[in-house]
This record gives structure tokens, sequence and C-alpha cells, in this order.
């Protein structure tokens, strides 16, 4: 398997250069890396303990925690109910989502419902909460140096996420066994959202599509964050920006015995945002594809129902 060239870029990185070198390694992979994210190393730690220690409770204490008809949205999702756009067999995952606590009496709330915490893991809710926040800043900040490569002001997304749908997504992929069958960790698929920042995953298996459509492997070096294009950001910018596919292979040999973990962090617009496509994205020979409007919350809905968490 060919290694992902990505350069690993800084967020510290002079101003002046930064969104230039992002953008060029968006351009060509749909994917970056960063390192100097900002994101505190200790609580990375502590977060991954708490999410072992989540996915080894046991499988009725952790359904207890499912909430049918969400989607998803906020706590536990069983084993194998996500199914890649376009797939025939669910992935072979399990995961936990953490959202954005809003303010009483937001109007966003119908979208957003609350947290569930799960009170078998002593510091969950502290640690996440956290961790949440420090995410949702490192993505501001990359979102910025976006902006500025499109010919945007550095600060044009913050309204556009402010109280957005982000979501912080734990993920553990259990051991593969022999009656797994055409089923993959996760079938190929572009993300939703606007970015996603993956913390590195313990075991390997992250690979994107090429443009000459070759499966790449993608390493970050420790303690970067892997950050990629989702559909929404490549629909504002008219393709410009595109939402690359990915997957997670199953593992070989002695590798096949082991559990994955990752934790993506899915940075969403505002459930109210509108789309309308970026006019410095519009051209003679690039028109738009997307004249017609939609709300961020729409959107996402109906991709939810593609991908199996919403009937």
């Amino acid at each position: 398997m060919d290694l992902a060239e990505i350069p690993v870029l800084s967020l510290v990185d002079d101003r002046a250069v930064l969104p230039a070198r992002i953008g060029e390694s968006f351009r060509t992979f749909g994917f970056a890396m960063i390192r100097d994210h900002g994101i505190d190393l200790a609580l990375i730690d502590r977060a991954w303990a708490l999410t072992r220690e989540l996915f080894d409770l046991p499988e009725d204490t952790k359904r207890r925690y499912f909430v049918p008809g969400q989607g998803g949205a906020r706590g536990y999702t069983p084993f194998r109910t996500e199914v890649a756009k376009g797939a025939t067999e669910k992935d072979l995952k399990e995961f936990w989502h953490v959202g954005r606590d809003l303010p009483a009496g937001s109007p966003l709330a119908a979208s957003m419902p609350p947290n569930v915490w799960p009170e078998e893991v002593p510091g969950f809710r502290e640690t996440f909460t956290e961790l949440y926040a420090q995410f949702d800043a490192a993505g501001a900040r990359i979102l910025s140096a976006i902006a500025v490569d499109l010919g945007l002001q550095a600060d044009w997304f913050d309204p556009a996420i402010e109280d957005g749908n982000s979501v912080l997504r734990l993920l553990h992929y259990p051991p593969v066994s022999e009656g797994a069958g055409g089923a993959i960790r996760a079938g190929a698929h572009e993300d939703i959202n606007l970015i996603t920042l993956l913390l590195g995953a313990q075991e390997a298996g992250l690979e994107l599509l090429s443009k000459e459509g070759r499966w790449l492997s993608v390493a970050p070096p420790e303690g970067a964050l892997v950050v990629n294009i989702g559909d929404m950001l490549q629909r504002l910018t008219n393709h410009v920006l595109p939402s690359t596919t990915h997957r997670v292979r199953n593992p070989s040999g002695a590798r096949a015995g082991h559990s994955r973990y990752s934790m993506p962090f899915f940075l969403h617009l505002r459930s109210d945002f509108r789309f309308a496509t970026l006019p410095q994205c519009i051209s003679e020979t690039q028109p738009d594809r997307y004249p017609e409007s939609i709300t961020a919350d729409d959107y996402l809905q109906e991709r939810l129902r593609e991908i199996g968490l919403k009937a």
C-alpha cells in the first residue's frame, strides 16, 4: 500500500503563507495534516483512556444510552448500524457522539438534542466537554486559513459555525472475526460536514482514494491531526475544495485480533445556515452546481437517511 505524501503543516506557521499551504494540500488530496493545533496532549491521553473504558462496558449497559429516532446524534450507536452511502454491508464499528451544549432557549434546540453522559465512566463528561471545546477552537482556526485561501475575510466562517451542530465521535472498531464476510471497518465514503479533524488512531487502516483512483494509506505523525474536507464545504466551494473518498480497511494477520480506536470531530455549520455557492468559486468554465437553496440541517437529515442512521 502506497503512502499519501500529505505535507505536515503547523497551525502556528506564518499567517501569510499558511492559507496557501493548506489550500494546496486540500486541492491535491482533500486532506491535510496539522501539528501545533493547540489541543492539550494530556487531555487527549485522558480521552483515549476513557474511550476504552466506555467501550469496555457490557453491551446491555451501552445500549441503555442508545436513543432511537435521533440518528445517532447523541450517546451510543451499536455495532453494525451505520452503512456507507451506496454500500450493502454495514460498518464494523460502534460509536458514541458528544455534541454542543446549547444555551437555554436556543432556537437551534429542535435540531440539536441534549447530550447523553455515561454514569459508569467517572470524569467522562468533564473530559469530553473540554476536548469538544478545544476541537471547536482548532477547527475555527483551520477554517480561518481556508477562508483566506478562498479570498474571503479571515472571520467569514465565524457566524456560519456559531453554535454549529458539530459532533465529537468516539469510535471503536472491535477485532475482526472470520465471519465479517464482505464488511469492513468503515466502507468507502465522504464526510457530510464542513471539515473533519481526526486524532490519530493507534491502529493503521485509514486510506484515501487518489484522483488517479488508487487507495493511499494515511499515516499522521504522533500528535498531528488529519483534517479532511466534507461534502458541505465541497458544496459551498462548488467542488473547488474536494470531499475525498476514504475508508478504514480491515487489518490482516495478528492485527485482526486488536481493537482500533479513533476520535473524529465533525465540524458542522449552524443548523439554520442556508447554502449559497461562493461567488468566487463560480465561473464560465465552472458553473454553479448547486443553484437550489437548502439549509444545513435539511442537508444533514437527507444524508443521515442515506447512511442508515435515520429511517
